[in-house]
């Protein structure tokens, strides 16, 4: 804008009059940036770019934008909508920035919480900057103070405005702001100069700069890791963490840190768009603090997850949110599982063998899929012989840009995937489901195409396979397979990912899931084996023994069965073997209670026998008195 070029000096040339000098007063040299700050940009941060004032329980849009909970506009209800299927998501409404920085138009209204961060720098910006009306009139009738002036656009024509802010430069420009009277949009703002003295104004907005800046830094801590908040992420219940701390958060848990409420979004938090306000408030105030905290954290992780580094496991397939049980055994993989129980976060990359040798993006002719799932282990049960056997859980899924080998394992340049957002994955339902044809709707539910059903019929489609075939006993749904992977999920996103651990189905169809980006596409897929299973059309279902038989390079990926019976009797055996040891011990005791009480010596019958005699005397004495 034309405005950032204007800037104010203390070394302006001072006329000795009242003539006009271009002039956009600069606050604070204590803050580095690559432009100064100007006092309505700054003041902008706050204010509602709807009905022009500070915000009032602002409201944070998915689009990443922000107005006051007032402003929104009319609501109606949804149609071809039904994941995800919660009661605040059946009313939307158009937003204001539709077609602009990356707004898709319509926003559901259970995804717009108030800015609980946002909300109270609001409050911090009042309280500083905030003048009584009487002190704001005495400001703006001086005669000493500033007068600006702005284009803007009223009635979609282009207006000059003007006003006298008085001497306090920033609290001139919120009080105009407060009042609804400077438009968000202005350009070509110009600040005059009313008397030839004007070195106080810049102290007095120095001073309060400071005092502001003060005041800010006490709310932008993030309640996660205590630092200021780099690339800061507002959660749907309104919360505003670094987004690198909520997603080690949704690696162990669901819940907000704060609030405790459910947050379904651990495969399209990198996805989600940053909040824009507090990331500009944290950018102009405290720049030079956000680049080193940057720097340290790419210092600290260069090998992580987040760094793209991650050794990789090459067996068989694994999925988000899912166990995984492994039997180490070959002394490059033993290395590798020792390593990674030795780092911070005990992750490690699971990809599947490249069978049918197929070029696999950049990597070309490779061993393994590019596409995998980043575990962590959770249990780690060391067996004779440098043997273990492992627990892991899936965390995220991941794209391999090249790998190496370090020591005889694969180390991998990774790429997280995630889910599109839940505004895309909406819009995506919405648009093919409104494209159905009167054929489509027609047709029985068995025929009808899976791009014409809603995200919720394709899931209920699986679901009432999975109940079908467990009624009827099948072997794949066995307790012990449950008692593995858990029972039947209600939640459409966890469903593919279960029923693809439990499902005969060729890894190669499953490997599908692993590259969709969206909720719907892997329930279709899902949807499209239960079709086949059910239509007898699904030559790729083999039995489990089956599945065992396949090349592999030396590591065995076992079952679920087979895995859970070694834990078992691992477990039996550590409780008979320390049953057995407490035995022998008190049988022990016992034997050398027995023997200390038989070797016990009787007293010596030399030491009986002077009383004895003494008897015998006294007998002896009576005799012959007698």
């Amino acid at each position: 804008m034309e405005d950032d070029r204007v800037t104010f000096s203390p070394h302006s040339p001072h006329d000795g009059d009242s003539t006009s000098v271009s002039a956009a007063p600069t606050i604070p040299d204590s803050v580095t940036t690559s432009q100064p700050i100007l006092a309505h940009s700054l003041i902008r941060l706050i204010q509602c770019s709807h009905c022009l004032r500070p915000l009032r329980s602002p409201l944070r849009l998915p689009c990443g934008n922000t107005f006051c909970r007032a402003c929104l506009p009319p609501l109606h209800e949804r149609k071809g909508i039904t994941y995800p299927a919660d009661e605040g998501r059946k009313q939307g409404f158009r937003c204001y920035w539709r077609g602009k920085h990356n707004c898709h138009g319509e926003h559901c209204v259970g995804d717009c919480g108030v800015d609980v961060l946002l909300s109270r720098l609001v409050d911090v910006f009042d309280e500083v900057l905030a003048h009584t009306a009487a002190a704001s009139d005495t400001s703006n009738e001086g005669e000493d103070g500033l007068r600006m002036t702005w284009k803007g656009f009223k009635d979609q024509e282009l207006t000059l405005n003007c006003a006298d802010i008085g001497p306090d430069v920033l609290r001139g420009v919120y009080n105009l702001v407060k009042q609804g009277r400077f438009d968000c949009d202005a350009t070509e703002i110009i600040y005059e100069r009313a008397l030839e003295d004007c070195s106080g104004q810049v102290d007095q907005s120095s001073a309060l700069f400071e005092r502001l800046k003060d005041s800010i830094r006490n709310e932008l801590d993030c309640q996660v890791c205590y630092s200021l908040i780099t690339d800061p992420f507002t959660t749907p219940c309104g919360h505003t963490f670094c987004r690198g701390c909520v997603a080690t958060v949704l690696d162990h848990s669901d819940l907000c840190p704060i609030c405790r409420r459910k947050l379904n979004m651990a495969s399209t938090i990198n996805s989600e768009p940053v909040n824009k306000r507090v990331s500009d408030i944290t950018k102009l105030f405290f720049s030079d603090q956000i680049s080193s905290q940057w720097q340290s954290l790419a210092e600290e992780q260069p090998d992580s997850e987040a760094g793209t580094i991650l050794p990789l496991f090459v067996n068989s397939l694994s999925f988000p949110t899912m166990p995984t049980f492994l039997r180490i055994f070959e002394p490059r993989y033993c290395l590798m599982i020792r390593r990674v129980m030795e780092s911070r976060d005990r992750k490690f990359g699971m990809v599947m063998y490249n069978r049918l040798g197929r070029p696999q993006g950049q990597l070309g002719a490779s061993q393994f899929m590019q596409y995998g799932t980043v575990l962590r282990v959770e249990r780690f049960e060391p067996l004779p012989g440098g043997r273990s056997l492992i627990f892991a859980n899936g965390v995220s899924r991941f794209k391999v840009l090249k790998s190496h080998i370090v020591d005889g394992y694969h180390v991998g340049q990774i790429q997280r995937v995630d889910d599109i957002p839940i505004a895309e994955e909406e819009n995506l339902e919405s648009l093919e489901t409104a494209t159905i044809s009167h054929r489509s709707t027609e047709a029985r539910p068995s025929q009808q195409p899976l791009d014409s059903m809603s995200t919720q019929e394709l899931f209920q489609l699986g679901l009432d396979f999975v109940r079908k075939r467990r009624g009827e006993g099948a072997r794949w749904l066995h307790p012990r397979v449950l008692m593995a992977y858990g029972d039947i999920p209600s939640d459409p996103a966890q469903f593919p990912w279960w029923l693809a651990c439990v499902f005969p189905v060729s890894e190669e169809e499953k490997y599908a899931l692993l590259s969709a980006t969206s909720v719907r596409e892997r329930l279709k897929i899902t949807a499209q084996w239960a079709r086949r299973a059910e239509a007898r059309e699904c030559p790729a279902i083999y039995e489990s023994n089956q599945r065992r038989t396949a090349p592999q390079d030396g590591e065995s990926y076992l079952s679920q069965t087979l895995i859970i019976g070694i834990f078992i009797a691992t477990f039996l055996f550590q409780v008979a073997a320390n049953f057995g040891q407490i035995m022998r011990i008190r049988r022990r005791e016992a034997v050398d209670t027995r023997s200390n009480i038989e070797q016990q010596p009787e007293p010596p019958r030399a030491l009986q026998r002077p009383q004895e005699d003494d008897e015998r005397e006294a007998q002896s004495q009576t005799a012959d008195t007698e």
